[in-house]
């Protein structure tokens, strides 16, 4: 949150951010100097979106920044700012399009994060000063955002199911939550069999990591997060290249884990459960193998027919223990298919849900803080594509259609009639630097959950 600071009295110290477009320029420019006018023309300056100028004073001294934006696209609008910028504090002048602009603020603040753990960064980044009631809202998102981001970026040699426990740790710590967990032949135990047969061939032991905070009168809230903290597919190998970014394959877990501090910092009158089973997807000779049949903690059997459909195996023992609990509402967040970012791409989350009302409200909860979701059908018929001749079903099919429908298929049976259920595949990363996202582990969803979240229970 350095990229944010508390704004001063007169704003003296701080140099002035003028938002304009198309269509606002002409006044944006009657406001200037005709020495800074004949720099704007001389610059090519024309107020598109996305481009910015840098304006003197007569001694040469920076007074004033003019920013092309797309009014409609706040959280956008300052992205690429906090480096593109040199290195000084900025405000937010009176005049500009911009109305929403905590929105902006925050996009600012998103754009200014590196992940600086095995480098130092090349420079720091420009810091805007807001209100101390804006820095006290925006806070809480900016650091949820960063911890996804951090957990996700971090590779799996120091990001393995125990480091991941770890961090549930840390946060339970933080808000006094009770933390435990289920580790190696503690899972066949307890009765998490589908976590212990993914997980039992690394030399780092599977784990079912609980949080549970809140009072007992309040309605139950399960969050429950993929965490394969590498996945190679298992004895159905991924190519080299579909394996090199599976460090990031725990992203649900980072997604849940974030949100999960969202609700209890924000202190939202529920009793909330997370539920991380962590794993490696290795392969060794007692790994997993195709066409192995395991009876899960629902009492379903599932016929192993790709080992590299292990997302769906570890969450379906989560969901059945959390579903255990009679929730109000469940919810997951995961990396789940390929099948997903083919049908919408790297922005957009898959939206699965058992309840209309209640996706549709999220949705709406994702528009309003500009966190998209695109709601995907649970269209049943194309169960009988998970059918198998000798178990109740399989985990995957020999068709490539539906990868995605199929998958949040598979889930569902894991959650009872009655209960409602919103499942998140996303995608969890940026291929590309982009103004606000750089390149790598990315949060997508969880403010949109927690919009919604905090409309459900806080009103």
């Amino acid at each position: 949150m350095s990229a944010l600071i508390e704004r001063q009295s007169g704003n003296r110290h701080s140099i002035a951010i003028e938002t304009t477009d198309a269509a606002h320029y002409a006044a944006s420019k009657r406001r200037l100097t005709a020495a800074q006018k004949r720099w704007l023309g001389d610059s090519g300056f024309a107020a598109a979106p996305g481009t910015f100028a840098l304006l003197s004073d007569a001694a040469g001294k920076l007074v004033r920044v003019l920013v092309g934006v797309e009014p409609r696209q706040p959280l956008a609008a300052l992205a690429a700012l906090p480096f593109g910028l040199p290195e000084a504090t900025y405000h937010l002048a009176d005049e500009g399009v911009l109305d929403d602009r905590s929105q902006a603020a925050l996009g600012w603040a998103l754009g200014a994060y590196q992940f600086d753990r095995y480098r130092q960064p090349k420079r720091a980044p420009a810091r805007l000063a807001v209100s101390a009631a804006e820095r006290q809202a925006l806070a809480p998102l900016v650091e949820a955002t960063a911890l996804v981001r951090d957990l996700v970026n971090t590779p799996t040699e120091d990001m393995g199911p125990e480091q991941l426990s770890d961090a549930i740790r840390r946060l339970g710590k933080t808000h006094k939550a009770k933390v435990r967990d289920w580790v190696g032949d503690e899972l066949l135990k307890a009765n998490f069999p589908t976590i212990h047969a993914v997980g039992r061939a690394s030399h780092r032991e599977p784990r079912l990591v609980e949080l549970s905070w809140g009072r007992k009168e309040h309605p139950r809230l399960v969050v429950v997060g993929k965490g394969v903290c590498f996945d190679t597919g298992g004895l159905d190998l991924k190519s080299s290249d579909g394996m090199r970014w599976m460090k990031k394959d725990m992203g649900g877990a980072a997604h849940a884990i974030a949100l999960a501090g969202l609700v209890m910092q924000a202190n939202l009158p529920v009793r909330l459960t997370l539920l991380v089973p962590a794993v490696e997807n290795a392969v060794a000779g007692n790994a997993m193998r195709p066409g192995e049949v395991i009876t899960t903690r629902a009492g379903h059997t599932v016929e192993v027919d790709n080992t590299d459909a292990e997302g769906r195996l570890v969450l379906c023992d989560a969901l059945a223990y959390g579903a255990e609990q009679q929730p109000d509402l469940l919810l997951d967040f995961a990396t789940l298919t390929g099948a997903a970012r083919v049908a919408l791409g790297p922005d957009l989350p898959a939206l699965f849900a058992n309840d209309d009302a209640a996706a549709a409200a999220l949705l709406a909860a994702g528009r309003a803080v500009d966190d998209p979701l695109w709601q995907m059908p649970l269209w049943r018929p194309y169960r009988k594509m998970l059918d198998s001749y000798l178990a109740d079903f399989a985990n995957a099919g020999p068709s490539r259609h539906a990868g995605a429908i199929t998958a949040a298929l598979y889930l569902e049976r894991f959650v009872p009639d009655g209960t409602p259920w919103l499942h998140l595949d996303t995608y969890a990363w940026n291929d590309a630097d982009r103004p606000g996202r750089p390149r790598g582990g990315e949060a997508m969803g969880v403010r949109a959950m927690f919009a919604y979240l905090q409309q459900r229970y806080a009103g």
